[in-house]
């Protein structure tokens, strides 16, 4: 397999590193991975997180089991351990699925490789489509709001809104973020910033619960998130907080944008109410720990809910941003989803 770089992906020299997304900003910790063990670990730990992110990370490492000789029974569990390590992220799913099909011919260690390495290409490609399509929509002086890491390291790419927001500073616009810190993991304070600073984007951190009165203010042009799963009707689900930013951005009339690419779409999944939501544990929510230090700052016997993710109604979005266009609610009721 050829070398496959991207900012939280390394494959070269049939070695396959993992970037700790759990350490950043403040330690960048490379992590080897050699088995599907080893993956689901760093999956559900969300030391790679991401729903493209994952599902690459998880093909190479199939197929580099596979040039190791692994056996095709042995990859065949391989592939379902993996496709079933984040229920709600379904490009994960989606790229399992492709290696399956691969590993059903008859060169197969062939195929996987050659199934890995255009899962790859086929993102970066992608988010090039998306940060294109969706820079389109902004406008020069644009305050901007994001919420959760939808950057380079959830990506092979730009990423999916945030790349939206590094093609239009590319392109001369001069645009400020709003970043939600994103509880309860704090990856908007810690990724999102540590994106946009490198690529010197203005950029600002707030509270989740500081979203309504900017955009009460009149300070918020237009929102941009990711997503981890659009169903057949235009219904998302991504991080948790979305919807909440979705229902503000409606009562005040700010422009609400998902933006990911046409694999996570589920067309065999015809509403919001039928994603399936991760549930993780409640020490993320009780205290934080991290290379930032930890805290326990509730009763540690306190009841916890916590969902990874929310699901978004499709009568909240104002566009879809996908790498094959931007589609708008009147094309969505007419099915457009379910034929790409």
């Amino acid at each position: 397999m050829k070398a496959l770089i991207a900012a939280s992906i390394k494959y070269q020299d049939n070695q396959l590193l993992i970037l700790d997304q759990y350490l950043l900003p403040h330690e960048q910790v490379w992590h080897e991975c050699e088995s599907i063990r080893e993956m689901i670990h760093l999956i559900q730990s969300l030391q790679i997180r991401g729903a493209p992110a994952i599902g690459i990370a998880a093909s190479i490492l199939i197929a580099m089991l596979a040039e190791r000789g692994t056996s095709k029974m042995e990859l065949t569990q391989a592939i379902s351990d993996c496709r079933a390590a984040r229920p709600t992220a379904v490009n994960l799913m989606n790229c399992m699925d492709a290696m399956q099909q691969a590993l059903e011919q008859s060169e197969f260690v062939d195929a996987l490789v050659i199934t890995a390495e255009s899962i790859f290409e086929q993102d970066r490609l992608m988010c090039d489509a998306m940060a294109t399509f969706g820079a389109q929509l902004i406008n020069d002086g644009d305050n901007l709001l994001t919420h959760c890491n939808t950057g380079a390291l959830a990506t092979a790419g730009v990423g999916t809104a945030l790349g939206v927001f590094l093609h239009a500073h590319q392109a001369g616009k001069n645009i400020h973020v709003w970043v939600d810190e994103t509880r309860p993991l704090l990856q908007g304070g810690r990724l999102t910033a540590y994106e946009l600073g490198n690529w010197k984007i203005d950029y600002t951190l707030i509270c989740d619960n500081m979203a309504a009165s900017l955009m009460a203010k009149g300070k918020v042009d237009k929102i941009f998130v990711g997503a981890d799963r659009i169903a057949a009707n235009g219904d998302f689900a991504n991080k948790v907080g979305t919807y909440n930013l979705a229902v503000l951005a409606n009562f005040h009339n700010v422009e609400f944008y998902v933006v990911a690419p046409v694999t996570t779409l589920d067309i065999d999944c015809e509403s919001g109410t039928h994603i399936p939501i991760e549930q993780r544990a409640s020490s993320e929510v009780t205290g934080v720990s991290g290379s930032f230090g930890s805290c326990q700052w509730a009763p540690k016997q306190a009841k916890v809910y916590n969902p990874a993710f929310d699901v978004t109604p499709a009568n909240l979005v104002t566009g879809w941003v996908l790498d094959t266009g931007v589609y708008y609610p009147q094309d969505v009721l007419n099915g457009c989803l379910k034929t790409l």
